[in-house]
């Protein structure tokens, strides 16, 4: 089996208007929520969107050895537009964030997963939307960590 080294990783859920953060403890057994951001959505090409200069940020911040994006698969394992422009959002990630690396995973069910445990800690209505991305982005880093630690036992 291979190596799972330890290091802060970030987690990341990208949404059309919010962008979900989650981190990682040093020694990669725990995500926890960060911080949600809200899209940029500027067309300009030559300026880097300020959700992704954030992230930039962070990794720096919390000396991030990888960041861990979800990408919204379909149930039927499809690519669909979301998929596509989660891709095009972490090739962008990864121009801004180099040489730190950015890694796919397949993020099916995350938010759901994540509202339903929202919902059953009492958690509803705006106070779940406000909290609902960086939720997903812990779903998404912790399914990672756990799913790495396995291939490596």
């Amino acid at each position: 089996m291979g190596h799972f080294s330890p290091g802060v990783r970030l987690g990341v859920d990208v949404g059309k208007v919010r962008v979900g953060v989650a981190v990682c403890d040093p020694d990669a057994i725990l995500a926890t929520p960060l911080v949600t951001l809200a899209r940029d959505l500027t067309t300009d090409d030559e300026a880097v969107p300020s959700d992704i200069a954030e992230l930039a940020r962070l990794v720096e911040l919390h000396g991030s050895v990888e960041v861990v994006v979800g990408l919204p698969v379909n149930l039927a394992g499809v690519h669909g537009p979301a998929a596509i422009h989660t891709k095009a959002y972490a090739a962008r990630l990864a121009d801004v964030i180099a040489p730190v690396p950015v890694t796919l995973t397949d993020e099916r069910m995350s938010t759901v997963v994540a509202t339903r445990r929202l919902s059953e800690r009492g958690v509803r209505g705006k106070r779940q939307r406000a909290v609902v991305d960086q939720a997903a982005a812990v779903e998404i880093l912790q399914s990672w960590l756990d799913a790495q630690r396995r291939r490596t036992r």
